[in-house]
């Protein structure tokens, strides 16, 4: 970054600059005619100096110039004119005026909006070098570096900056060379030009606050884009780790371009219509004097206004302009943008990033990295100044499967960590053949080398984009885009130094893992999920997930062929009694009132758990059907037996899991509730029956037992579901989506579309047996792979946090394997998993990388002899030994290891 901010929007904007400037310039002829107009009007049309002469007539719009006397002197004229009367030259020049305020308006406008534009290009440019200066930080820098302190100062702290830079150069020019601005004073000297004044100024308060309306949609959607863009920015600096090891840095730069263009956008979308808004208050002021010149004038004309009077009106409009104090206002904030702009550049100082990230193809050629693996001299320094290593040496021929043997102590983890690159603190050389590791290029050492540690790293989004998350290091294959936006996209990265690759380009190479589509992609994935022990995880996921019939109809029609299977299965096993279908005609004991009365699943959040209770056109719905007074009657019932059954529990008492309606923070308020209607005899108010309302709804007759429904009561709740449903429609068509027997419900789950129905919970183990039917069923139809496709779909959440540790280390292990690389480092990786499973999984490995490279940190020598090499460190130094006897299947691997490993390119 360059030191003087000045100096930096110079560097990076001086064409808009000059370009703004000039136009600033140009306006000045037109101000300066606009200022005399007014002048004019007074002098040559209201008080007749025009006509002095007994002329009837007098020329409008004469253009002449008069030649300096050292150019030989004269006049030359340039046009006549036109002949007009009085009254024609006051409205011509009355007109002119207003032509003058246009043209005025629209530069300002115009000025206004560019050094806008300047701005957010400025600061959008700003953010993405920043940005990339993330992507640069050393391991040893990311120790002390806070990631949210780094995501404010790039969403926040640098927003002033932009907010400046339009104004850096322009600002000054523009308050210098227009030293009049309005001073917003009416002095009223005439009844019928003060209600002109007072008709104008109503409009202005009328028209400009629904102008302003969309303003605030706008903010609030800014403020949004930027509150996603900081966290996005903090998820990646966070995982960085995982975009160094995968060579992720151009999806990454590219997905945060987009982001900016997207915020870019929005705001360009608020300059347009804050400075339209702007304008219109403009032109409506300015037309005031319009009509004190035109109307005014002719009053003066017919005698009904006294001339001075007149000038007095029109001198009390004109404003006097206070440029030094917004001058003084321009240096204060130039002063504490430098502030600001000082503490963004120190914290992304020099000394804290790593070499150039360059997007380009790196000319070194990518061979694999096989050979002599030599270390000379390596040093390793511990926190407290003691030698980790000193002195090591050794040398490894590659590819081979390596213990790094810690012992309790920190050396291996170290040695890891050199190998896989994520450290720099260290002395000495490491070299495969004769490339030194250290100084290979970033796309190949992300191509050829994985790593795997103690904390697997997810970012939020699906199981899916992180298993092919090392796949998307450079576009290979564009997708198809109209070209009037592909050019605006282009144009504006072009101008703010942002990446000209969109996310929405193919992204994943297909060709390194072997796969031909999609499709194919995803098969592989599944295989290496479940060879790793993530296959009935997936599988369960993906029976929790959704899918789009209207996207997915083949599937579709085959899950509801599926749903029929298993109804028939039930029946012909004996086991309908454990689940009990939705019917549009019956009432579903098992499930709650609120699922019987809508018979669909809420989208809206207004449909959902108590805000159903609280929405005015469900509450009409169950009114008109004369449900309310029973369903509150049921509320009460409720309150009064939980309260009873709840008093003198403590807070988490299995009890409150069982029957949820009242939370433990909740029984205050339905005590109080109760005692109010015992008091006031029967009367409820509506907040009160709101809350009561709510428990009704939540209420199973199977699971809660409290024998509260009868064959009535059902009765009137199923034949209330048309008028529910006719009500809801209207208020909100895609609010809740209903339930359809011949069709797949979108916005339920997958596992609740193959059962359509709800499990009983009165028969004793039924959730096992109907699993159990539903994976029969799966299979038999072959839809086990679609199944497992969708749950690849699943949302990992913040950091993984969506999956169980064993999870999330499967998912970081599959990612590094998909990617194929030269040598992986296993570094605590196995740690999750029990002993038997982590061992399990140290085999697995071992068969996958029989011609690639491995690198794993033992805790011991149990393990060790099933490795290649043996490294263990003593005093600081290296000892290498090598097994006597390759491992059983080292020297010629599997049809399996083959088929999932393949070849490296």
């Amino acid at each position: 970054m360059e030191k003087s901010l000045f100096r930096y929007i110079w560097t990076h904007s001086r064409r808009d600059q000059l370009i703004v400037c000039a136009v600033v310039l140009a306006s000045l002829p037109f101000y300066f005619m606009s200022l005399d107009l007014p002048r004019q009007i007074v002098n040559q049309a209201i008080q007749g100096e025009a006509f002095r002469e007994g002329n009837p007539t007098a020329p409008f719009l004469h253009l002449t110039y008069d030649w300096p006397v050292w150019l030989g002197g004269g006049t030359l004229e340039i046009f006549e004119g036109f002949q007009v009367t009085r009254i024609g030259l006051l409205m011509g020049l009355s007109l002119l005026f207003l032509f003058f305020v246009v043209v005025n308006g629209a530069f300002k406008y115009w000025i206004n909006v560019e050094k806008g534009i300047l701005g957010e290009r400025m600061l959008r440019r700003m953010r993405f070098d920043l940005f990339s200066m993330v992507l640069r930080f050393t391991p040893e820098a990311l120790r002390t570096v806070k990631s949210s302190e780094t995501a404010t100062i790039i969403k926040d702290e640098v927003e002033p900056i932009g907010g400046f830079i339009g104004d850096a150069f322009i600002t000054p020019i523009f308050l210098g060379t227009q030293a009049i601005t309005a001073l917003l004073f009416i002095m009223v000297q005439n009844v019928w030009l003060g209600l002109i004044a007072l008709a104008v100024i109503a409009i202005q308060f009328i028209i400009i606050p629904r102008l302003r309306r969309e303003l605030l949609r706008l903010g609030r959607q800014r403020q949004l884009a930027s509150r996603q863009l900081a966290g996005r920015i903090a998820e990646v600096l966070d995982g960085i780790e995982v975009v160094h090891v995968h060579n992720a840095y151009n999806w990454e730069r590219a997905e945060i371009g987009h982001r900016l263009f997207d915020l870019f956008t929005v705001r360009l979308k608020i300059y347009n219509r804050k400075f339209f808004v702007k304008s219109l208050n403009n032109f409506l002021a300015q037309l005031t004097p319009f009509f004190f010149y035109a109307v005014g004038g002719y009053f003066a004309l017919r005698g009904t206004l006294d001339i001075g009077q007149l000038v007095a009106v029109i001198a009390a409009y004109r404003e006097l302009p206070p440029p030094l104090k917004e001058l003084i206002d321009w240096d204060q904030q130039r002063l504490d943008v430098q502030v600001k702009y000082d503490q963004v550049t120190q914290h992304f100082a020099e000394e804290r990033l790593g070499p150039m990230v360059e997007a380009r193809q790196d000319e070194e050629e990518d061979t694999p990295l096989v050979g002599p693996l030599v270390g000379e001299g390596i040093r390793v320094a511990g926190p407290h100044g003691d030698m980790i290593i000193e002195g090591g040496a050794f040398a490894v021929d590659l590819p081979a499967s390596v213990a790094l043997i810690s012992n309790g102590g920190t050396a291996a983890s170290m040695m890891a960590r050199i190998v896989a690159r994520r450290t720099t603190e260290f002395s000495g050389q490491l070299r495969i053949g004769d490339r030194d590791l250290l100084q290979l290029p970033h796309a190949v050492a992300g191509r050829r080398i994985a790593y795997a540690g103690v904390d697997p790293i997810l970012f939020p989004g699906s199981i899916r984009d992180n298993l092919i998350y090392g796949l998307r290091s450079k576009p290979l294959g564009k997708v198809v885009e109209s070209k009037r936006d592909m050019d605006r996209r282009i144009a504006e990265a072009l101008r703010t130094g942002n990446p000209l690759e969109s996310i929405s380009d193919q992204w994943v190479d297909y060709k390194r893992i072997g796969a031909k589509d999609e499709n194919d992609l995803d098969r592989i994935l599944i295989d290496l999920l479940e060879r790793i022990g993530m296959g009935d995880t997936i599988y369960l996921l993906g029976l929790a997930g959704w899918i789009d019939p209207a996207r997915d109809s083949a599937l579709a029609g085959r899950l509801v062929e599926a749903r029929q299977r298993l109804r028939e299965t039930f029946r012909s096993n004996g086991m309908s009694d454990l689940v009990e279908p939705f019917d549009p005609e019956r009432y579903n004991s098992q499930a709650t009132i609120a699922e019987n009365l809508l018979f669909g699943v809420p989208i809206s959040d207004e449909f959902k758990g108590r805000q159903l209770a609280e929405n005015a056109q469900f509450r009409s719905a169950i009114r008109r059907a004369g449900l309310t007074d029973g369903l509150v009657r049921m509320g009460l019932q409720i309150a009064e037996t939980m309260t009873e059954i709840f008093e003198g529990l403590p807070p988490g008492h299995s009890l409150f899991e069982q029957f949820s309606f009242i939370g433990a923070e909740e029984l205050p308020e339905y005590q109080k509730i109760l005692r109010r209607y015992a008091r006031g005899e029967g009367h409820l108010r509506r907040e009160d029956r709101t809350r009561l309302l709510a428990l009704p709804l939540a209420y199973v007759e199977a699971r809660h037992r409290l024998g509260l429904l009868d064959d009535g009561m059902t009765d009137r709740i199923v034949g209330a579901r048309g008028l529910v449903r006719e009500v809801l429609e209207k208020a909100d068509p895609e609010g809740v989506e209903f339930y359809d027997p011949e069709k797949i419900c979108a916005a339920a789950p997958l596992r609740d579309n193959l059962l359509f129905g709800r499990v009983s919970y009165q028969v004793a183990n039924a959730r096992a047996r109907v699993a159990q039917a539903v994976a029969t069923v799966i299979r038999e139809l072959d839809l086990l792979e679609d199944v497992q496709r969708i749950g690849l779909d699943y949302d990992v959440g913040t950091a993984g946090r969506l999956l169980s540790p064993q999870e999330r280390a499967s998912v970081n292990l599959v990612r590094c394997l998909v990617k194929r690389p030269d040598i992986l480092v296993v570094d605590g990786a196995l740690a999750p998993f029990d002993e038997a499973r982590g061992q399990q999984l140290m085999q697995l490995l071992l068969q996958f990388f029989q011609q690639q490279s491995l690198f794993m940190v033992l805790p011991n020598d149990r393990q060790a002899g099933a490795f290649d090499v043996q490294m263990r460190f003593r005093d600081g130094q290296i000892i290498i030994d090598n097994t006597a006897h390759p491992p059983l299947g080292r020297a010629k691997p599997g049809p399996e290891a083959e088929r999932i490993t393949g070849e490296v390119a």
